[in-house]
């Protein structure tokens, strides 16, 4: 097999052969069904002396990755880990969004080495932060306490808000068994109170999905109005292993990230449905003052889709 410079960690040969052995490894895991904790452990993923960054348009704002349920320790993670990482030498950004199923299976806290501090090393020790949030594989183990508690994910609470430039970013536990009364009080609450000329939810869960789980009628109800009403123009998810990205849908696009290494699964096209693809890889917004700019980058470094959202 043949492995591209990209494709391998800095270190030479011992790199090439781990991810070799780690690729055919996989391939058996995946044929068998077999957990993800028979697999060979894989190095780190650090930063690649001979990547420089690229100048940036210069009224770009803010930029950041997305990632989800990418928890799963294997080659594909290691391989998502590591595009994103050469993206961040070429194109840096401050901030990564982790939108759920942190840690597969069942959200082990003793997982964290190796499906969050390896992969994601190299970005880690250049001090870009996490924002995570839960999916319904992190509440499997105490209701998701552990990863509230670790520092690293950056959760201040279930649901919670922050700002970054010109943004402001409403992350919801999306949970079946989340407060919902208490919760969607507060989105209201800030929502209404956000003067952010750019307003992002994000949870693990999808509203809309052509995908395996198909569309939320519950969680339509209860979050597309807020989204309406207040005008928030993106919803991140993940929970569907693949990338979907909607038309504007009462003036929100909805954007699934769920191709962060889990396994995949199928997408069909529906008439809403903007773009759509069953591939490994990651996504980056780019904030400008008129514009969001959305890229979807798979393991090889490629764009495969990019749309404008245009401020109002």
């Amino acid at each position: 097999m043949n492995l591209k410079r990209r494709d391998v960690l800095i270190g030479g040969g011992f790199g090439a052969i781990a991810l070799t052995v780690a690729q055919s490894a996989q391939a058996i895991v995946d044929w068998l069904r077999l957990p993800m904790f028979l697999l060979p452990a894989l190095p780190a993923v650090g930063l690649e002396p001979a990547l420089m960054s690229e100048p940036d348009l210069p009224d770009l704002i803010l930029r950041f990755a997305i990632t989800a349920d990418a928890g799963s320790g294997d080659y594909y993670q290691y391989q998502v880990a590591r595009a994103m990482t050469r993206y961040y030498q070429q194109h840096p950004f401050p901030l990564v969004l982790l939108a759920g199923d942190n840690i597969y299976t069942n959200g082990e806290i003793w997982k964290l080495g190796r499906v969050f501090e390896r992969p994601y090393q190299g970005l880690l020790e250049s001090k870009v932060r996490f924002q995570a949030c839960l999916g319904n594989h992190d509440i499997r183990t105490h209701n998701g306490e552990g990863q509230l508690r670790y520092a690293p994910f950056n959760m201040p609470g279930r649901y919670y808000t922050f700002k970054q430039s010109s943004v402001q970013f409403f992350v919801l536990d999306t949970n079946g068994n989340a407060d919902w009364v208490s919760q969607l009080s507060w989105l209201e609450q800030e929502l209404s109170q956000s003067t952010a000329l750019w307003k992002l939810v994000y949870g693990h869960h999808p509203l809309y999905s052509c995908g395996r789980y198909g569309n939320n009628p519950n969680l339509i109800q209860k979050l597309a109005p807020l989204f309406a009403r207040y005008g928030v123009q993106l919803y991140i998810n993940g929970h569907e292993h693949n990338y979907q990205r909607s038309q504007p849908l009462q003036g929100t696009t909805y954007l699934t990230c769920g191709n962060g290494g889990a396994r995949l699964y199928p997408v069909e096209r529906r008439d809403w449905v903007a773009m759509a693809d069953s591939r490994h890889g990651f996504s980056v917004v780019e904030v400008y003052g008129d514009r969001l700019q959305i890229q979807a980058i798979d393991t090889q470094g490629q764009v495969f889709d990019q749309c404008l959202i245009k401020g109002v």
